[in-house]
């Protein structure tokens, strides 16, 4: 489809353009938005990312801008009947700043706690975590971004020093000689990305792809591992086993530009592709094949995603591939190099500028003194008033409502009802609170739980910047203002500062006066800059011209006429002696292994039709039309022993909850494994069956492997 995609809205006066970005995926494909009498239509735009490409969600994306089940005003929990509703703002933030200072003084600042989430622009990501630590002055924020990128950003950090999802261009991958993908599915997840591989290939590249399903990706490919799920980190070990005995190591590279080589070299002789087999289910013969393809490429990239990272494992399967990586020469060279696919739309900018546990904008460390100092002088407050680090996001929804736990939430951008592991936990923690807030643009699942529901602006209604999976700073233009009854999230940010501070009796001394919550984006983003220079992420060369005047700016970009940085490491790595770091890591079993009881393995994904939670997806008639229901994907084998006939429903259990959908009889997946998608409530919310067990460095829980039992329903 190339002449866009039309919905019903209000007419305009007069025919309007903007050119701008989807609103879905990190990919962050370029769009025009055409508004006039007929309505907005979606019409193509040429930009680097997608040259003028868009997967269905992005051409149906201006559907959701008047759609019926919009909110328009904010909405109250009624005590007496215990049903939302409609209220005036002023009421809203009155109950909602008499509930945080009662809870509060009650049970001090870090009783009240914030949760964000990966689609807010930079600046929300920005202010967000400001209001948090100024205004609230809680260590409690953190974000869905944790379920995410957390793992592979952890061992970006300690290998290199620095995490940027692609340290390279987009465009690096159709360059690729040999392409490693791990637990990745773009056909699916980001369909416009689909054409640097067929560049790829058609330049005469080999892609390989790893999965335990054979996706529409792995059935591109010119390899396909297909490992038993949890075991992608013995697979890397493997891989650079077989590349130290057949001699591909770049030994110039290494001894050059890292550190801790020789150590990762002694951890990985134990790893022999027999052992892998035996461990993975994949063939010595391919282990050997993909080695060989990486280690003899005159250019290769290996990429992971969420089906490597998210495993209580992840940074160490991460790390696994990033050791393999370097120990091929492969960081900093055109064409070559290790990259993280990010999920969410702005996955990349919400966690460097503040609103992650631990960090401060521009990805300073909340625990680092001149980092406290430097940001603590852009807010305009003493750096001992800062808070100090929080906890991950699943540590902090299952301690809300506890003893010492947090007794009210904030919840922007984000719906743990359906997203968060052992979710029926978690919600029924959120039901537990004193207070929970929610702003959102439509009713998802968290926000009927809700006290207060704030109606926000949506993607097309407000000005601000985003940062895509290759640290390309873009700018999101508004198409017109939100409806009357909606507010951004910055005027509501700002809003609650200036009435917290007058409840605040030290508002002297807190910094939460108006002025320092500014609702202009442009305003913010101008102070994102200031306050991220000298960072990891440095924005301060950064400035809405200078990405107007080109397609984006990558970042760090330190100054205004200096360059911007579109390829990471070339010359250095962004550690104190310039050297990137291996670690020794080594497999170990998922979290809950299978057993009598549960003797099957459980893995989620993305089915192409939709995204996340859903809560926009599935209110667009071709998406909800092109992929209605959820459905468990079952091997035919196991299907057949089993008892179970395509199409039938059948209930998923786990040790903490079961989901009931469809079968779906199908060959692409492993007799000992089945599959659910995750965008679904209800009965069949396939993070009901999820294991909570999270990453010790990362905090990412265990989405992609339990133990289950199936049966028909």
């Amino acid at each position: 489809m190339t002449d866009g995609a039309r919905s019903t809205t209000r007419p305009g006066p007069s025919p309007r353009e903007v050119a701008t970005h989807c609103p879905y995926c990190a990919l962050q494909c370029g769009m025009v938005l055409r508004e006039d009498a007929d309505g907005v239509a979606v019409l193509p735009r040429q930009f680097p990312t997608n040259r003028g490409g868009l997967c269905q969600k992005g051409w149906t994306a201006a559907e959701l801008l008047d759609h019926p089940d919009r909110l328009t005003t904010p909405l109250l929990r009624d005590p007496a009947s215990g049903e939302l509703r409609p209220a005036s703002w002023d009421a809203a933030l009155q109950r909602i700043v008499s509930g945080i200072r009662a809870v509060q003084a009650e049970s001090g600042r870090d009783a009240v706690a914030v949760f964000g989430g990966g689609g807010l622009t930079n600046e929300k990501a920005y202010a967000l975590g400001k209001f948090a630590r100024v205004a609230l002055r809680t260590r409690h924020i953190d974000y869905n971004g944790r379920f995410c990128m957390s793992s592979a950003a952890a061992a970006g950090l300690r290998a290199f020093g620095v995490d940027r999802g692609l340290p390279f261009p987009l465009a690096d991958l159709g360059r690729a000689d040999t392409l490693l993908l791990v637990g990745a599915n773009p056909a699916e997840t980001m369909p416009p990305l689909v054409r640097w591989l067929t560049e790829q290939r058609r330049n005469g590249g080999r892609l390989i792809v790893v999965d335990p399903r054979a996706t529409a990706t792995a059935r591109q490919a010119d390899l396909h591992l297909q490992p038993l799920p949890g075991t992608d980190l013995a697979v890397a070990n493997a891989l650079l086993h077989i590349a130290l005995t057949e001699g591909w190591i770049d030994r110039a590279y290494v001894a050059e530009r890292t550190t801790g080589y020789e150590e990762v070299r002694r951890s990985v002789a134990a790893w022999w592709p027999a052992r892998a087999e035996q461990l993975s289910g994949v063939p010595v013969a391919d282990l050997e094949a993909t080695a060989r393809a990486l280690g003899t490429a005159g250019r290769a990239i290996i990429l992971t995603a969420r089906g490597a990272e998210q495993h209580a494992k992840g940074v160490d399967t991460v790390t696994a591939y990033v050791n393999l990586a370097l120990a091929l020469g492969l960081p900093g060279r055109p064409g070559s190099g290790y990259g993280c696919l990010t999920g969410q739309g702005n996955g990349q900018g919400g966690r460097e500028h503040g609103q992650k546990a631990d960090q401060l904008p521009g990805y300073r460390r909340i625990d680092d003194p001149a980092a406290r100092e430097h940001v603590a002088g852009v807010w305009g407050v003493p750096a001992d008033e800062l808070p100090g680090p929080g906890v991950p996001a699943y540590q902090l929804l299952d301690s809300l409502g506890t003893p010492g736990g947090p007794r009210a939430l904030l919840v922007l951008g984000s719906n743990p009802v359906v997203s968060a592991p052992r979710a029926a936990h978690v919600e029924r923690r959120l039901r537990g609170l004193d207070l929970l807030v929610v702003a959102d643009l439509l009713l998802s699942e968290t926000a009927a739980l809700a006290d207060v529901v704030l109606p926000t602006a949506q993607w097309a209604e407000e000005d601000g910047t985003m940062t895509n999976l290759e640290g390309r700073v873009l700018r999101r233009r508004a198409l017109r203002p939100p409806p009357p009854g909606v507010r951004t999230d910055l005027a509501i940010l700002s809003d609650l500062a200036t009435r917290l501070a007058a409840a605040e009796p030290t508002a002297a001394t807190t910094g939460t006066s108006a002025s320092r919550f500014p609702t202009d984006p442009a305003a913010v983003f101008a102070e994102l800059r200031r306050a991220s220079a000298g960072g990891p992420a440095d924005y301060a060369g950064i400035s809405w011209p200078r990405i107007d005047a080109a397609d984006g700016v990558f970042w760090p970009c330190p100054t205004e006429d200096g360059p911007d940085t579109p390829r990471l490491f070339t010359d250095r790595f962004a550690t104190p002696d310039g050297r990137a770091r291996f670690h020794p890591v080594d497999h170990r079993p998922a979290a809950e292994p299978v057993c009598d009881e549960y003797p099957l393995h459980f893995t989620t994904g993305r089915v192409l039709a939709q995204y996340q939670s859903g809560t926009q997806s599935r209110r667009v008639d071709a998406l909800r039309r092109a992929a209605p229901d959820a459905f468990v994907e079952l091997h035919p084998d196991l299907a057949a022993r089993l008892g179970i006939g395509d199409g039938e429903p059948v209930r998923v259990t786990s040790r903490r909850g079961e989901l009931q959908a469809p079968a779906r009889v199908s060959p692409t997946i492993r007799p000992d494994t089945v599959f659910a998608p995750f965008h679904w409530p209800g009965a069949a919310r396939a993070n009901s069956v999820t294991n909570d067990a999270v990453d010790p460095i990362s905090g990412m829980p265990e989405f992609k492997i339990c133990a289950v039992r199936v049966e028909r329903a």
